[in-house]
């Protein structure tokens, strides 16, 4: 069977892990990296770097397969333009999906997100659009995490919660069940969530507090 070949968008290292998850999962054949023009020609694991972010739209137009592959890098606001920059332009963004993960029959997965190495998606859970769930990360039953979210490596996110758009969930976080996470909000590393966050902000610590920088 042919494959489908894909482009990626960003050449770091989270482009490196992404590359690993797509040949094991063995769908898709890499066509090549976008990155920054002064890396044209440079190779990523083999991969060249084919194109900026200037050929993106075109490339889109001429309907290929994306993946960004573009970190948290401080913000989710870059991976958020480039989805709906391939979007508008008719470009695809199919859904990545490790095979040593654990997805449910029952779960949903958005397009253009990634679910890595040893992942745990349990019954009902649904991710969104553009999300990178990292490796070890468990979802469990019945959460929602929305668009253009990160949940780093080996985050426990329990049951019955709902992750709204634009968040960053540090490694190693422990949210319990029933939490609710409002859009545009960091989660710290090792951070523990035992009740609801409302306002947006940066949250750190066991148990979590808002960042003495965020008021």
């Amino acid at each position: 069977m042919k494959q489908s070949q894909i482009i990626l968008v960003g050449g770091g290292g989270h482009c490196k892990s992404c590359i690993d998850v797509i040949e094991l999962e063995n769908k898709y054949k890499i066509a090549g990296i976008i990155d920054l023009p002064a890396l044209l020609g440079q190779k990523i694991l083999g991969y060249e770097i084919i194109a900026n972010d200037d050929d993106i739209a075109n490339l889109a137009k001429k309907g290929h397969n994306f993946l960004i592959t573009l970190g948290y890098m401080g913000g989710s606001s870059r991976r958020n333009e480039l989805y709906k920059l391939i979007k508008r332009n008719g470009g695809e963004l199919p859904s990545i999906i490790s095979p040593f993960a654990h997805v449910s029959t029952h779960a949903k997965i958005g397009e253009g997100t990634i679910i890595m190495h040893n992942c745990i998606l349990n019954t009902d859970a649904i991710i969104g659009n553009n999300c990178i769930i990292n490796t070890k990360a468990l979802i469990e039953h019945d959460t929602i995490v929305g668009n253009n979210c990160h949940i780093s490596t080996d985050v426990n996110l329990n049951g019955n919660c709902k992750v709204d758009n634009n968040i960053f969930i540090g490694s190693a976080a422990t949210i319990k069940n029933g939490v609710t996470i409002c859009s545009n909000t960091v989660i710290g590393a090792g951070s523990l969530i035992l009740k609801s966050i409302l306002n947006e902000g940066q949250y750190y610590g066991n148990p979590v507090k808002m960042s003495s920088d965020e008021g």
